[in-house]
């Protein structure tokens, strides 16, 4: 999000008509209360480094518009001047933009909005990939190699390792897992995802089969994933935990797992949920994903200035022997509210696992080739007691 900030920042500098750039803070709620800051009065050097800074530096919201709210966007965007508005975030985010697009044009008001694509859920349509997913899908890939170490070092007390991560109603996060397989015997083992229903009673033929070839198992998950009638997977008299408002939060699949496992097979069974640290891991972060999102900030720039309007910034990647990648536009109505997910060719028929279709996919956009590790080959010395 930041590195897209940046890039528009860089490529407003570039052409006088843009007179000065603000910065809404906390997203359209801070635009709302009309908290704006300069962003032309900060230090370059603060700038540069917003590069490769986690997390929104101008913070971020989860606000869903009312018709006054879309009225107010507006005076305050006419009251400073404002003739070009760039929202960076994902489906919520593109529906803030077309709305507030409709109503100028509505009103006769000269104002060009363009969203761009950021979320690591990477379920936006009309683009190849979001901002934000190969950072989010090395992190999870690495991580797995990570976890899978250590599960097998301590196979003996706990062989059963679940590891839990994002995407609500699309298995993207997840299926990165598979990025760290490199052989048979590496993790993840197995993968479940949204797209596919989990039948418990399959799911531990599944996991007993792996245990019986490996000693161990790794499985990752989605943290939505449902049973084949569509009821979430949660531990019998626990019931959905509660938000801060009193709403239900569903309890955490891979918990209800662990108890299944030690429950039906006699196992012990742990499981990892990394949780909002996946998106703000700088250190996993892809030089792909980076680059990418610096262009699509200096692109969103570009086509506002040649006029265009009610559009989100398209990552497009280009026939060729390697990956390349260039931008594109897509309308905010085919994108608001729309939700991509992993296609049929994707998924193997087993529903467990990804295809090569996908790690094609997704390898290019991770950045650098993951860590190698080292595994002993285990010589056995000869015995010489019974």
């Amino acid at each position: 999000m930041n590195s897209s900030l940046v890039g528009i920042l860089r490529e407003a500098a570039e052409h006088d008509e843009i007179e000065g750039v603000y910065g809404a803070l906390f997203g359209i709620q801070g635009m709302l209360d009309e908290v704006l800051i300069d962003l032309e009065r900060e230090d370059p050097t603060t700038i540069q480094g917003l590069s490769r800074t986690p997390a929104a530096a101008l913070g971020s919201c989860r606000y869903r518009l009312g018709a006054e709210d879309c009225e107010r966007a507006l005076e305050i965007l006419k009251a400073h001047n404002v003739r070009y508005f760039f929202y960076v975030g994902g489906n919520d985010s593109a529906e803030t933009a077309h709305r507030i697009a409709q109503l100028a044009q509505d009103r006769g008001y000269e104002l060009y909005a363009i969203s761009l694509p950021k979320t690591i859920d990477n379920d936006l349509v009309e683009t190849d990939h979001c901002l934000g997913y190969g950072s989010v899908a090395r992190f999870v890939a690495i991580a797995t190699m990570d976890a899978s170490r250590d599960t097998e070092a301590m196979r003996l007390l706990e062989p059963i390792k679940i590891i839990e991560v994002m995407g609500r109603d699309a298995g993207w996060v997840a299926a990165a897992a598979a990025l760290a397989k490199k052989s048979e015997e590496d993790a993840p083992h197995l993968i479940y995802i949204p797209e596919r229903p989990l039948i418990p009673g399959q799911f531990l033929e599944e996991v007993q089969r792996v245990y019986r070839q490996f000693g161990y198992v790794v499985a990752v998950m989605s943290e939505m994933v449902k049973k084949e009638d569509g009821t979430l997977l949660v531990v019998p008299d626990e019931g959905p935990e509660k938000d801060p408002f009193g709403h239900p939060r569903p309890s955490s699949p891979a918990r209800f797992l662990c108890w299944l496992i030690r429950s039906e097979l006699g196992l012990r069974a742990r499981f990892d949920k990394p949780g909002t640290i996946q998106r703000t891991a700088m250190a996993y972060a892809s030089s792909t994903d980076l680059e990418e999102a610096y262009l699509a900030g200096r692109m969103a720039v570009r086509y506002a200035l040649r006029g265009e309007s009610d559009c989100m910034v398209t990552l497009v990647r280009e026939p060729s022997d390697s990956y390349r990648c260039s931008t594109g536009l897509a309308p905010l109505a085919k994108v608001a509210n729309a939700l991509k997910t992993l296609p049929d060719e994707y998924i193997n028929p087993e529903g467990n696992f990804v295809t090569e279709a996908f790690l094609e996919y997704a390898r290019p956009l991770i950045g650098e080739p993951l860590p190698t590790y080292a595994r002993l080959r285990q010589v056995p010395v000869e015995r010489r007691l019974s």
